[in-house]
C-alpha cells in the first residue's frame, strides 16, 4: 500500500506534505514530535475561526479559575464555577475537532454553504451556552434545571435546543467528509472519522435530551468529572456519546497500525462494542434517574 494512502491522518490539509511512510509509524511520530505550535498552525490552515474559537474557550478559562479560587459559593454541593470551567473546556476541544476533520473536506468544498453553516453553528451555540453558564454562576443561580421563573424556563429550553444543534454539526460534517472527503484519505481513516462523527451526534444528543430532564444527584461524585456510578446519573453515557468523535477516529489509527489489513472489519465491530456501552452507561444512568421538569400550576 502507497505511503499517500497510508499516511494521511495526520497530514496537512491539502495532503501533499509531511506524509510519511505509513500509518504504522506516522501517528506515534506525529504525536511525539509536532510540537504545539506545529498542532496550532495546523489547526489554524484547517478551519480558522473554529480554532481561534476554541483558543477563546481555553483563554476564558484563566479568570474562570481564578474565580474558582476566590469564590467559595456553591450549588448542590458544587463551585459555582466548576460548570463554566466545565463547558469551555468540552467546547475547546470540541471546536478544534470539529477544525480538524473540516481539514479532510476537499479544499474546493471547505468554503460551501454546509460548512459555513457548520463554523456558524458550533461559534454561536456555544457562545450562547458558555454565556449563559458563565452569567449564571457570576449570580450564584443554576443554569441547569432551573424552573424558577418564565425567563429561566425559557432559557434552560434555549440552551438545550442550542445543544441539539452542537450535536448536529457532527452529521453535517459526517456526511461532507463521506461525500467530499480528500482523494488520499486512507479508507479506514475515512470511515473511522465519519463513524466517529455520526456516533456523537445519535449518541450525545440521545443521551443530552435524556440528561435536559433527569438531573444528576447532588455533590461532588467522581474526582473531576463529578459523576455518580451508582445510578441515577446519565452524565458518563454523555460523555461517551460526545466524545465517540475523537474516541473512534484515535481507535482507528491504532488499528491500521496494528492490523491494516483487517482494520475496516475492527473498527466496525469496535463501533459496536462502543455502542453497547453507550447502552449500558444509559441503562445505568436511567436507573434510579429522577424526573426533572418545570413545575406548573
Amino acid at each position: 500500500m502507497s505511503a499517500q494512502r497510508e499516511g494521511t491522518p495526520f497530514a496537512p490539509p491539502g495532503g501533499s506534505e509531511g506524509v510519511c511512510l505509513g500509518a504504522r509509524r506516522e501517528g506515534a511520530q506525529a504525536i511525539a514530535l509536532a510540537s504545539p505550535t506545529h498542532w496550532a498552525r495546523e489547526l489554524l490552515a484547517r478551519e480558522r475561526t473554529l480554532a481561534i474559537f476554541g483558543a477563546l474557550m481555553l483563554l476564558a478559562m484563566v479568570p474562570a479559575l481564578l474565580a474558582l479560587g476566590l469564590d467559595d459559593r456553591s450549588l448542590r454541593g458544587v463551585n459555582v464555577w466548576v460548570k463554566p470551567l466545565k463547558f469551555m473546556a468540552a467546547l475547546a476541544l470540541f471546536s478544534f475537532t470539529t477544525a480538524w476533520f473540516v481539514g479532510l473536506i476537499r479544499p474546493a468544498e471547505r468554503s460551501s454553504r454546509l460548512v459555513r453553516a457548520i463554523v456558524g453553528i458550533v461559534v454561536a451555540t456555544g457562545t450562547l451556552e458558555v454565556g449563559y453558564i458563565t452569567l449564571q454562576a457570576a449570580l450564584g443561580q443554576a443554569s441547569h434545571y432551573n424552573f424558577s421563573s418564565p425567563l429561566s424556563i425559557a432559557l434552560y429550553s434555549a440552551m438545550g435546543l442550542a445543544a441539539l444543534l452542537l450535536t448536529t454539526t457532527q452529521a453535517m460534517l459526517a456526511w461532507a467528509v463521506a461525500r467530499h472527503g480528500r482523494d488520499d484519505l486512507h479508507p479506514t481513516w475515512r470511515l473511522a472519522v465519519v463513524l466517529g462523527l455520526a456516533m456523537t451526534f445519535l449518541l450525545g444528543a440521545g443521551a443530552g435530551g435524556a440528561l435536559g430532564s433527569m438531573q444528576p444527584p447532588a455533590g461532588t461524585g467522581l474526582p473531576w468529572v463529578g459523576w455518580h456510578l451508582a445510578g441515577g446519573d446519565l452524565r458518563p453515557a454523555h460523555f461517551l456519546g460526545l466524545h465517540a468523535h475523537q474516541l473512534i477516529p484515535l481507535a482507528g489509527l491504532g488499528l491500521m497500525a496494528w492490523m491494516p489489513a483487517r482494520s475496516r472489519v475492527a473498527l466496525v465491530l469496535l463501533a459496536l462494542a462502543y455502542t453497547a456501552l453507550w447502552a449500558l452507561a444509559m441503562q445505568r444512568g436511567l436507573d434510579g434517574a429522577v424526573l426533572t421538569v418545570p413545575l406548573t400550576r
